[in-house]
C-alpha cells in the first residue's frame, strides 16, 4: 500500500502516527498530527472533492460510515477507486476497526499506541456513579443518545448518559428538558460544537459542567491512549 486519503480526522492521526508519508489526501477538519507532509487537502468530511480524490489516484480511501455521505462513497467507487468504510459505535469495536484498517488493509505492523490504548481502557476506573446528557450541538440543542462511541467511553468512566435509549443516535432536546432531567453533571465537549466556559455551561444554571476535549472522546486512534485519564481529570474537575 503506497497512497492513501483519509476522510476522517482520527483515522488520518492513526495512519499518519502509524506510517508517516502514506497519507496521500486528507479533509481539511483533519488537524493531528500537526505536520501532514505534503498530504493534499480535499475537502470537509461531507463534502470532498470527488474528481481530486481520484485524481490522486490512492490505492485506498479509509471512511467511516457515520462521518461520511454515502453518495461521496459511491461516487469514488464508480470512478474505480477501493474504499474501506468502517463502523464505530463503541470501544471494542473501534479497536477492532483500527487494527483491520492498519494491520488488515494497509499491512502495517500493529502500533505500540494501539495496545496501549487497550491496556488503558482496561484498567479505567470510573469517577463515580454520574447521570449525565451530552451536548454535541446548540441551536438546536443536540444531545448523545443511543449506540454512541462517545457515550461508551463515557459509561466506562461511570457517566450514565440518560439519553442512552432515546430512539435517536442524536436526538434534538428542548434547552428546557435538558435542564429538568435531574441529572448530576452536564458533559460538554469542544467538538463538533466548541463548547466553552462561556459557551454552554449558562444554559444549565446550578447543574455542574465538565468542560472536555472532544477529541479524547469522540476519536478513535493514538488519542485513545490517554483519553481515560484526560476525561477522567476533566470530570473530577466539574464535581
Amino acid at each position: 500500500m503506497r497512497r492513501v486519503v483519509s476522510l476522517v480526522p482520527s483515522l488520518t492521526e492513526a495512519v499518519a502516527v502509524s506510517a508517516p508519508g502514506l497519507l496521500a489526501g486528507v479533509t481539511d477538519w483533519c488537524t493531528h498530527p500537526a505536520d501532514l507532509g505534503d498530504a493534499v487537502r480535499i475537502g470537509g468530511t461531507k463534502n470532498p472533492d470527488v474528481r481530486r480524490i481520484v485524481e490522486l489516484r490512492p490505492d485506498l480511501v479509509i471512511a467511516n460510515e457515520e462521518e461520511n455521505r454515502a453518495a461521496d462513497l459511491a461516487a469514488l467507487r464508480a470512478a474505480g477507486t477501493e474504499v474501506l468504510v468502517t463502523e464505530i459505535r463503541d470501544l471494542p469495536q473501534a479497536l477492532r476497526e483500527l487494527d483491520r484498517v492498519l494491520v488488515g488493509a494497509l499491512g502495517l505492523a500493529r502500533p505500540g499506541w494501539l495496545a496501549d490504548a487497550e491496556a488503558a481502557w482496561a484498567r479505567v476506573e470510573p469517577v463515580g456513579s454520574l447521570r449525565a446528557f451530552v451536548p454535541v450541538w446548540r441551536r438546536p440543542w443536540m444531545v448523545l443518545g443511543r449506540d454512541t462511541f462517545a457515550g461508551d467511553l463515557l459509561a466506562r468512566l461511570g457517566v450514565r448518559n440518560v439519553y442512552a435509549g432515546h430512539g435517536d443516535r442524536y436526538p434534538r432536546i428542548p434547552v428546557e428538558e435538558l435542564a429538568a432531567a435531574g441529572c448530576d453533571v452536564v458533559v460538554l465537549p469542544d467538538e463538533p460544537y466548541r463548547f466553552t466556559a462561556d459557551d454552554g455551561p449558562e444554559a444549565f444554571p446550578g447543574l455542574p459542567a465538565a468542560l472536555v476535549s472532544g477529541r479524547h472522546l469522540t476519536w478513535y486512534g493514538p488519542s485513545l491512549a490517554e483519553a481515560p485519564a484526560v476525561l477522567a481529570e476533566a470530570l473530577r474537575a466539574a464535581v
